[in-house]
């Protein structure tokens, strides 16, 4: 698809389909507009390049994903009046959440016709820890070298190199900005700051769908279903798949996405994709 601009040139992205847009994907941490071209092919929809990846260029400050929330929101004038589909991968569903709740269904009070979330599907989002799992503080060695850094008895140098060795490959390949932002997110899925927002758009209408790969080792989908309480009907897991949209698991998208939007696309027969 070739690359369109969203929000007067502030963000970059691909549109799909020739009809007002009724479908926003939003993507993972270090991922791109274009892992959805299998799922919105044909679709009317919008697939944005988040600030910081892609073409879009970085925020001016390492914002949470509430406040890219309420920047993504712009486009919404863009889109269909009436219901919309919120489709988020990974980092882009825990933006999703705040974006649902910024704009829940009609049932909350949105005068008649405005653009709404009326769906919300996500795919390998970390809205909650793994079971069990406890906050880790960062490695002594690098606590400190963070502390001598302060404290000027080390360069920067000296400490890139620490954050470089103890970091997650996502934050060693970041910039120093977007390692602000990566920062914030992993805090919020440790304290679970996505289940109240979810849980009142919920109570408003809001339609809630997850789609999982079997072998998602990023995303604690027993985590998301118990903090959020997710019923296991709104749930369904690929097989095989894992965190990363395989072509099995953005055919399942599609298929969810297709029907929580009306489109006329049957749904894959009982078994395929079920929840295990």
């Amino acid at each position: 698809m070739a690359l369109s601009t969203f929000a007067g040139g502030r963000l970059w992205g691909a549109r799909y389909g020739a009809g007002p847009a009724r479908v926003l994907a939003l993507h993972g941490w270090a991922r791109g507009h274009s892992d959805f071209d299998p799922v919105l092919d044909g679709m009317d929809a919008i697939a944005l390049d988040l600030p910081g990846f892609g073409v879009s260029p970085e925020p001016p400050s390492s914002w949470s994903t509430q406040e890219y929330a309420g920047y993504v929101s712009k486009v919404f004038a863009e889109m269909a009046e009436g219901p919309l589909v919120v489709l988020g991968h990974s980092f882009g569903g825990r933006v999703g959440v705040w974006l649902a709740r910024m704009a829940p269904p009609t049932g909350a009070g949105v005068a008649p016709g405005r653009n709404h979330v009326a769906a919300l599907v996500l795919t390998g989002a970390p809205l909650a820890p793994f079971p069990g799992s406890k906050v880790s503080r960062p490695a002594a060695g690098y606590r400190l070298g963070r502390a001598m850094r302060r404290a000027h008895l080390i360069s920067e140098a000296r400490m890139e190199d620490l954050r470089r060795r103890y970091g997650s490959e996502d934050y060693r390949r970041a910039s120093p900005l977007m390692r602000g932002v990566l920062v914030k997110s992993v805090a919020e899925t440790a304290s679970a700051a996505y289940t109240n927002p979810l849980q009142e758009w919920r109570g408003h209408g809001g339609r809630l769908a997850l789609v999982w790969g079997e072998r998602d080792d990023v995303a604690s989908l027993e985590g998301t279903m118990a903090a959020c309480r997710v019923p296991p009907e709104e749930v369904r897991v690929v097989h095989g798949a894992g965190h990363i949209l395989t072509p099995a698991l953005s055919a399942e998208l599609r298929a969810v996405v297709r029907r929580v939007a009306g489109f006329a696309e049957a749904m894959p027969s009982a078994g395929e994709g079920a929840p295990s």
